[in-house]
């Protein structure tokens, strides 16, 4: 096998791990635990809006769970519209738009939404690691929201309600996916780790192909876990063959076989797999709508 990761990658993204330990942040980034719990983060899934109900049905018949109430409501600073409904599974919370009007920019293309204790401290907190906030607070029906954006333009939405939602543990704890250059990573791997107090779980520089659709190739996987849930960064060239790259959110199941089952029965595609790599079978599926997940569960 080749692998797709330099040498000199390689070094800069040890180099970042380390400063991940010991980078110097400042006296307010360093005391601030902003997070809440993985099971307030949700995926931000947007399909057209006669999709939305058949994205719903799928989902949920795949992975079990309930659906809140649909509301018309405006989600963003600017004027918009659309249908905003909470789909709350085991595996995962998706928060599911189906816009009746132009997305304003930059939204769409935040991958997820994590719950913050407080707002103004939380997005001081994320400037003080290095992120950009390229949508400043702004209020919504319940509560307060920003976007911020990580080294190598990785855009994540934070939220705050007025009301804190009280949720049960998941039972299983989604994973973010995040596709990243060998340029980018370290910066992002400190940047995030100081924002999140997090850890690095796994480091494998040598990663087998078959996990972003190249078995003939090797590539650079690290692992994270915080009290935002669980991130795997992929280091690639972005030389990807569809749909790697194209999912956000790996969620993982007791039964693999019978997940899938589940969720081709329902509407979805099996897009990839099922392979078997670092102690997990899994597969690709794509949802009504064009929502593609990765999903997979511990091999036996």
């Amino acid at each position: 096998m080749t692998s797709i990761l330099n040498p000199a990658s390689k070094y800069l993204l040890l180099a970042g791990l380390c400063l991940a330990a010991g980078f110097p942040l400042s006296a307010s980034a360093a005391r601030i635990e902003v997070g809440v719990g993985a099971q307030y983060d949700t995926t931000h899934v947007y399909v057209a809006s006669d999709k939305v109900d058949a994205f719903a049905k799928s989902f949920i018949a795949t992975f079990g769970g309930t659906s809140t109430k649909q509301v018309t409501t405006t989600v963003t600073p600017t004027p918009s519209s659309t249908t905003s409904q909470l789909l709350q599974t085991p595996a995962g919370f998706v928060s599911l738009f189906g816009f009746t009007t132009p997305i304003p920019y930059p939204f769409g293309l935040e991958r997820t939404g994590y719950l913050v204790a407080d707002m103004d401290k939380a997005v001081a907190a994320a400037k003080a690691a290095g992120a950009d906030v390229i949508v400043a607070p702004f209020p919504d029906p319940i509560g307060r929201d920003a976007v911020i954006q990580w080294p190598g333009g990785v855009n994540m939405q934070l939220y705050w309600h007025t009301t804190a939602p009280n949720y049960p543990a998941l039972a299983t704890i989604p994973e973010n996916r995040v596709y990243i250059s060998a340029d980018r990573v370290a910066a992002f791997t400190k940047d995030f780790l100081a924002f999140s107090h997090g850890k690095v779980v796994s480091d494998e520089p040598k990663a087998p192909g078959i996990e972003i659709g190249r078995p003939d190739e090797t590539f650079h996987r690290v692992r994270l876990e915080s009290i935002f849930g669980k991130m795997t960064i992929l280091v690639t060239d972005g030389h990807l063959p569809f749909p790697y790259g194209h999912e956000v959110t790996g969620y993982e199941t007791g039964d693999l076989s019978d997940t899938l089952a589940k969720a081709t029965a329902s509407g979805a595609t099996v897009l990839t797999g099922p392979y078997t790599s670092d102690g997990r079978t899994a597969a690709m599926a794509e949802f009504p709508g064009g929502y593609v997940a990765e999903i997979h569960s511990l091999a036996r």
